[in-house]
């Protein structure tokens, strides 16, 4: 994989929201900064992610300087949540781990966000992603923490594997669906110049001047299914990667979860060198 290049980046300030293309990013010990630190939580307290609402993936969340976002969807106003005011953290849901969060202060943004769902949810902000929630301690080593990612702090893809899966989605049943674009897998850096499915045998890879270690392979969900410019659900990719090998674990693979070693920063066409 000598030509091995980074392809592009992405970050999602809110959790589940349209991903937002960069060109460079400062990595920080728990991921991409800015990505991922807001997400929604229903009036239980539990996150609420594509899962159940592919509706979300209609809704965009621009990054604002200090930490900010600035959400907006086809058809409404646009409306602002500024970082929260230290304070009084609230317990949240994520996934069965109860994480301390903030809620936005503007009852506004609240009410933004409900109605777009249409069920009651409130905006929440991760306010130090240092000491709020460890990496899973099966994966992790001391000290490690995420943001509200699913669980680790960068997701990898490379569109070699992309072209590979695309190729068996042309030969399937459901072959009208494809090819599929890469936002269906919502990662945070995706390599171009390797062969398919190449990166299921890397244990590290240095991105640019960042090094990464590999926890686990990503195991994927309903959320690939869904088309991230419509919110409208299909097959695919889930039956053909079912076709391609039999599920690990009864999970699913794309990708390849990662964990930096060191923090800096790193840009669309940096060198990639896996180990």
């Amino acid at each position: 994989m000598g030509n091995a290049r980074l392809h592009s980046i992405h970050i999602h300030p809110v959790k589940a929201f349209r991903s937002l293309p960069l060109r460079e990013v400062v990595v920080e010990p728990w991921g991409p900064a800015g990505d991922r630190r807001w997400m929604l939580v229903d009036d239980g307290g539990k996150v609420v992610t594509q899962r159940r609402h592919p509706r979300l993936a209609l809704a965009a969340a621009e990054l604002l300087p200090g930490g900010g976002v600035r959400l907006s969807a086809t058809g409404r106003e646009p409306v602002t949540a500024g970082v929260p005011a230290p304070g009084r953290t609230v317990p949240v849901d994520l996934f069965g781990t109860k994480v301390e969060a903030v809620p936005a202060e503007d009852d506004a943004v609240h009410a933004w966000c409900s109605a777009h769902l249409g069920v009651a949810v409130r905006l929440m902000h991760l306010d130090d992603p240092a000491t709020r929630r460890p990496v899973n301690p099966r994966f992790a080593r001391p000290g490690e923490t995420v943001s509200f990612a699913d669980g680790y702090p960068l997701l990898l893809t490379t569109t070699a594997s992309l072209d590979g899966l695309n190729s068996l989605i042309a030969r399937g049943r459901h072959a009208a669906e494809g090819p599929l674009p890469m936002n269906r897998f919502r990662p945070n850096v995706v390599v171009e110049g390797t062969e398919p499915w190449e990166e299921e045998k890397w244990t590290g890879v240095t991105i640019g001047e960042v090094v990464f270690r590999v926890a686990r392979p990503s195991a994927r969900c309903v959320v690939t299914t869904t088309d991230q410019e419509t919110g409208l659900r299909g097959k695919e990719p889930l039956r053909s990667l079912a076709a391609r090998r039999p599920a690990s674990g009864g999970k699913l693979l794309f990708g390849q979860n990662l964990v930096p070693l060191s923090p800096g920063t790193i840009r669309v066409g940096d060198p990639v060198e896996a180990g």
